[in-house]
């Protein structure tokens, strides 16, 4: 058992101006493939994307003198993420959670308490954000605060009382329990000036080449994420934005310099990666400055391989080939439905038209093309989805992606939940993969059947399995063929694949 301390008395007392500073831990916590794709499929479909987010609040910790460890439960199970946090022995301890994730990010911040209730936990990310003091009242005793928005000012300032002996009173951005209250600050306006935050701290990522997008959504590894923009000036049903209603100040896209764009990537390519994901929600939100962003990199010299995604009303030709000349390879166009009425449904801004232009556009300038759909839209009938299948198979992508709509908590759709259906499960089926929503004018068997349909008659085509085998150059290109045939096996075999729950007993023990 560690030994319980104060918060305060871990801080270093150096002689000025060095600044106190605090050992934090930043923590994922453990979780397994089985617990979100059907083991038949996983092999395509597994990826481990590096933390953005987590990244970014890193470096803000350690541009102001704290001490940090990144402890990935991913890669580990609840026991050794215990046991690394008892030899770091840390006073700061800030857990990401997801929505599928929340019971293991409470069970985690639970079991720290029971090591050391000296340490400070705080949670972040998507649910806490939505939840946010939620997450103190269900969680009981064992989190100490929730970050309502944006991290990296948030943590530091917090970090930063906790480091004085100070309270959180005022602290933007934070929700504190005080005793037995509930303390809800003001929010923390959106950061306006991408450019003035630190570069992510990959260094703490480990080993490079275990971040991995899925087998074919990268060309080289290690693959590196970069953000050139946060934000989304769209309205759709299932998409949550930090500040949806837009009252922080910092309405639609914020963007950051080009030219700080590509210095970070340049470093990236320093570091010995080999491969860039920009994980904009759409990388030509802006079509000049996309298009500008293809030109200096190609003026820089600099040769990567990169992947992007865009709305399919935001790209055309000559963007495309200004983007496949600057190394692009492929693109992901969020197609989500081959019916109109769905697009509308969904406040997609698009039109079937728009998807096709899209799509036809990149495959004529050589860019491969990745599109999404999504099954149990509301008002969607079954033979809409079948619909969809025939527009996807018509459209021949590169690669297509067939997925349960998911209500997230904090959309437009969680927030109007009984207006179009219901949900069915628990938290954990939050991924995509669990159709936990259901339209009323669906059954949650009618969803689960029609995304294995959808994949058997997509990637059963002929001419897709042809294409596919003739494209093989490399020995990654083979590990993705075989991983495809194994998921195509499946399909065929397993009649229940998408059916029964693939994932762990329980998330809440080691």
């Amino acid at each position: 058992m560690a030994k319980r301390r104060s918060t305060t008395g871990t801080c270093s007392r150096i002689e000025q101006p060095v600044r106190p500073s605090m050992k934090c831990a930043l923590i994922i916590p453990d979780w397994t493939p089985e617990q979100i794709f059907p083991a038949g499929t996983a092999g395509s479909q597994l990826n481990y994307w590096q933390p953005l987010g987590i990244l970014y609040v890193a470096a803000a910790l350690i541009k102001a003198g704290h001490e940090v460890r990144f402890i990935d439960g991913a890669f580990l199970t609840r026991d050794e993420i215990l046991d690394q946090v008892t030899d770091w022995k840390p006073a700061f301890a800030g857990i990401y959670a997801t929505t599928f994730g929340w019971p293991a990010a409470a069970a985690t911040a639970a079991a720290i308490k029971r090591l050391d209730a000296g340490v400070f936990i705080c949670v972040g990310g998507p649910y806490p954000i939505a939840a946010q003091e939620q997450c103190l009242q269900d969680d009981g005793t064992g989190i100490d605060a929730v970050v309502s928005g944006e991290g990296e000012k948030t943590a530091v300032e917090l970090v930063e009382r906790l480091c004085s002996g100070a309270g959180l009173d005022g602290v933007r951005g934070v929700i504190f329990r005080q005793g037995a209250r509930i303390v809800r600050n003001p929010p923390r306006p959106l950061i306006e000036d991408l450019d003035s935050l630190a570069i992510p701290a990959r260094q703490l990522l480990g080993e490079k080449s275990r971040y991995l997008p899925p087998p074919a959504m990268y060309r080289k590894q290690p693959v590196a994420v970069v953000m050139t923009s946060r934000g989304c000036d769209r309205h759709c049903l299932f998409c949550y934005q930090i500040d949806r209603h837009r009252e922080a100040g910092v309405k639609g896209v914020r963007f950051r310099a080009i030219n700080d764009v590509l210095d970070e990537v340049e470093m990236c390519l320093q570091q010995g990666y080999r491969e860039i994901k920009f994980i904009d929600d759409s990388f030509a939100a802006d079509y000049d400055r996309a298009l500008e962003m293809a030109r200096q990199i190609k003026a820089r010299g600099l040769e990567f391989p990169w992947f992007a995604s865009a709305c399919a009303n935001q790209v055309d030709k000559p963007l495309l080939r200004a983007m496949k000349d600057a190394g692009c390879w492929a693109i992901l166009i969020g197609a989500e439905s081959g019916v109109q009425r769905n697009l509308n449904t969904l406040r997609k801004g698009i039109t079937t038209d728009h998807i096709r232009r899209a799509v036809g556009a990149a495959k004529e300038v050589g860019i491969k093309v990745s599109t999404p759909f999504l099954f149990g839209i509301p008002g969607e009938t079954y033979d809409d989805a079948l619909q969809s299948i025939a527009f996807a198979i018509d459209l021949a992508p590169d690669l297509a992606s067939f997925h349960a709509l998911t209500p997230f908590p904090g959309t437009p759709l969680y927030e109007r939940l009984d207006d179009y259906g219901s949900l069915v499960g628990d938290l954990t089926d939050f991924t995509y993969q669990g159709a936990v929503f259901v339209p009323h004018t669906m059954s949650r068997g009618e969803i689960q059947a029609l995304r294995r349909l959808a994949y058997k008659r997509f990637y059963s085509r002929p001419s897709f399995l042809l294409k596919r085998l003739l494209a093989i150059r490399t020995v990654n290109d083979c590990k993705v063929a075989f991983g495809g045939l194994r998921s195509l096996l499946a399909l065929w075999t397993e009649g229940r694949l998408f059916q029964e729950a693939r994932r762990a007993a329980s998330l809440g023990t080691p």
